[in-house]
């Protein structure tokens, strides 16, 4: 009776060790992972903050004026400033913006 108790409390041990085996070696494979994850978040803030400081750069509104007027010939003046509602046009009436009346925009397909 002693030699099966005995053997089943080595078969037990034998188990456990196993079984904290795979669990350590579980945990060591999500440490890499988790490892490599954080790398890559870094890497990535890294990137981000590149191109943030790309975009300002870019976006800068002197930069946007100074190439609309070198390429484009552009002012940063309006074409037209209405100062109350009483000077928008009316339908029929002339546009303060050209010489021409406003006129509502109607098209038909042609018959086939």
């Amino acid at each position: 009776m002693v030699r099966i108790l005995n053997f089943a409390f080595v078969a037990a041990m034998g188990l456990s060790i196993l079984a904290l085996y795979d669990v350590s070696e579980r945990t060591r494979l999500a440490h890499v992972a988790l490892t490599q994850a954080s790398r890559d978040i870094a890497h990535e803030q890294e990137r981000i903050s590149v191109l943030q400081t790309e975009w300002e750069h870019v976006a800068n509104p002197e930069r946007i004026a100074t190439l609309a007027q070198s390429k484009l010939a552009l002012d940063n003046r309006s074409s037209a400033q209405l100062a109350s509602v009483q000077e928008l046009p009316r339908n029929g009436d002339e546009s303060p913006l050209s010489s021409s009346p406003v006129r509502n925009a109607n098209a038909e397909a042609p018959a086939q």
